[in-house]
Order: structure tokens, then C-alpha cells, then sequence
């Protein structure tokens, strides 16, 4: 049973894993789902974890000096408000800014232009960048390409953070934030293997389990 509740853990932070995938895909229109996927299923991953409490002998004591540690962490104090934002509010801000070192119109021309394009764009409200294109209906659609880092860079990073709770994490951006914040929901599940698993796994990437 203990076994079964650490392969469930494992299966949850893959899909918030899943969810820094979509952050980071090219495909910009899946990077918000992904993001929101990222902050919920990671906390899943502790209220998951806490299954343990009446299966393994220790655990209460274990997890209890673990909450300490989270507590005291800003990184992780600071998604539990996001997730909570999202989920109580349907709220998640995000700010764009772009730095663009060299552009002109001959790099426009670099790019693949769609048929019936209008407009070229640097960093959208998803830092995107890419061709406008105009639809037959009249109304217009977002085409999405790749912005070199020679041309300029596209930073996102959480709105409205209170600075002065969390003054470690500002200015620092969402994937950096975001990897972050799943490199120790992989440590704490890691430690929670070893210290009450018999069929310990490195969740690093945690596996997937296959539904038949």
C-alpha cells in the first residue's frame, strides 16, 4: 500500500511536469494550461504524499519536519498562493517584457510568413512572437513563431508578487521559477522513497502509469 501511494505521488508530478513541458513547448498557445497544470498538480503532489500518514510507521514525525522546511521556503510558500489564486479566484497574472537587441525589417523577412498575414509581433501576453493573419470571417489569428536570442529575448514573469514577502524571487522569471519549484517537489518525493519505500524509483522524471 505504502508502495501504491508513492507510485501515485510519482504519477501526479509527472503530470506537473507535463505542465513545464507545455510552458516550454513551441507551441506558445499551450504555455498558460501548462503553467496552470504546473501550480496545481504540484501541490497535488504533497496532498497525495500526505496518504502516507496512516500506512507508514514514522511518517506524521517525517512530514511534520518536512512542512517546517516548506514553510520557511518562499519559492514554495509563494506557488501554495498561486494554486490557491487559481483555484479560489480563477486568477493567474503573468507580465511580458521584451529586450530587443537587433531588429529591423530584413529580420522580419527571416521569419515563415503566412498567407493573408498582417501584423509581426514581439512578446504577447504569452511572450509569444509571430504574424498576425487575417481570417476570411474578418477576424484574426496568431501565428507563432521562434525569436532568436540574437534578435531579442521575451521574459515573463508572476504579477502583483508581493516584493516585500518575497524579495528572493523577484524579477526572476516563470520557467526559472517554475523548474525550481519542481526540482524540490522531485527531492521531497526522492526522500520520502527512500525513507518508506521498498521499491525505491528516483522521481526525476516520475514514470507514467499506462491505463490498458
Amino acid at each position: 500500500m505504502v508502495d501504491e501511494i508513492l507510485s501515485r505521488t510519482d504519477d501526479i508530478l509527472a503530470t506537473a511536469q507535463l505542465g513545464l513541458d507545455d510552458m516550454l513547448s513551441t507551441d506558445r498557445t499551450r504555455r498558460m494550461s501548462g503553467l496552470r497544470n504546473l501550480i496545481v498538480f504540484g501541490r497535488s503532489v504533497t496532498f497525495t504524499l500526505q496518504n502516507l500518514s496512516s500506512k507508514a510507521e514514522g511518517f506524521d514525525e517525517w512530514y511534520s519536519a518536512e512542512q517546517e522546511v516548506m514553510k520557511a521556503d518562499s519559492l514554495m510558500k509563494y506557488f501554495l498562493n498561486l494554486r490557491n489564486e487559481i483555484l479560489k479566484q480563477g486568477k493567474l497574472n503573468v507580465s511580458t517584457s521584451a529586450h530587443i537587441s537587433a531588429f529591423s525589417t530584413e529580420d522580419i523577412k527571416k521569419f515563415p510568413k503566412p498567407r493573408n498575414a498582417v501584423a509581426f509581433f514581439v512578446g504577447d501576453q504569452i511572450g509569444g512572437t509571430g504574424w498576425e493573419v487575417e481570417l476570411p470571417d474578418g477576424s484574426k489569428e496568431k501565428y507563432y513563431v521562434t525569436l532568436p536570442s540574437s534578435i531579442g529575448t521575451v521574459k515573463q514573469t508572476f504579477a502583483d508578487m508581493p516584493q516585500e514577502k518575497f524579495p528572493a524571487l523577484e524579477g526572476r522569471s516563470v520557467e526559472d521559477l517554475s523548474s525550481e519549484y519542481l526540482e524540490k517537489l522531485s527531492a521531497l518525493v526522492n526522500r520520502a522513497k527512500i525513507q518508506f519505500g521498498t521499491n525505491v524509483r528516483p522521481a526525476g522524471r516520475p514514470h507514467l502509469t499506462l491505463v490498458k
